[in-house]
């Protein structure tokens, strides 16, 4: 199943439904479903802006699941502005927009390392169906 690697607090502020738009500074033609995996090191900045405590979020795991329905392309600074609440970012973190729903944290996060861009996540046998029976809970 793809994956794609947020930093945090970004990773938990989609999971609580706070973040609505992932901002990146490449575009994808992919659409679908795909997990939400923590990276190592989370935004300094961020997790200050959010209220959030050093260290207080998981990193470097795989901690729910997520539908990109589509990507949107800012052209122009006040496009971007006008939807602030839903990336709650500012322009550093790139120009498209990947529009998400279907948001649903897992009961136990999965330890994973991560990668650049959309990669693809291999479940070890043993887990396969843990993992199956927590998506199977969160159906569209």
């Amino acid at each position: 199943m793809k994956a794609l690697s947020l930093k945090q607090p970004f990773a938990e502020l989609i999971l609580q439904g706070r973040k609505t738009i992932e901002l990146r500074k490449w575009n994808t033609k992919f659409r679908g479903e795909f997990l939400i995996h923590s990276s190592l090191n989370s935004d300094k900045n961020a997790m200050e802006k959010f209220s959030f405590r050093e260290n207080s979020l998981p990193l470097g795991m795989i901690l729910g699941k997520a539908f990109l329905k589509d990507v949107k392309r800012y052209a122009s600074k006040e496009e971007f502005e006008k939807d602030s609440d839903k990336h709650l970012a500012d322009e550093s973190w790139g120009e498209y927009g990947f529009i998400l729903s279907e948001v649903l944290r897992f009961d136990k996060p999965i330890c994973a390392k991560g990668k650049l861009g959309f990669w693809e996540f291999d479940l070890p046998d043993s887990k396969i169906l843990k993992l199956q029976d927590i998506i199977s809970n969160g159906e569209r």
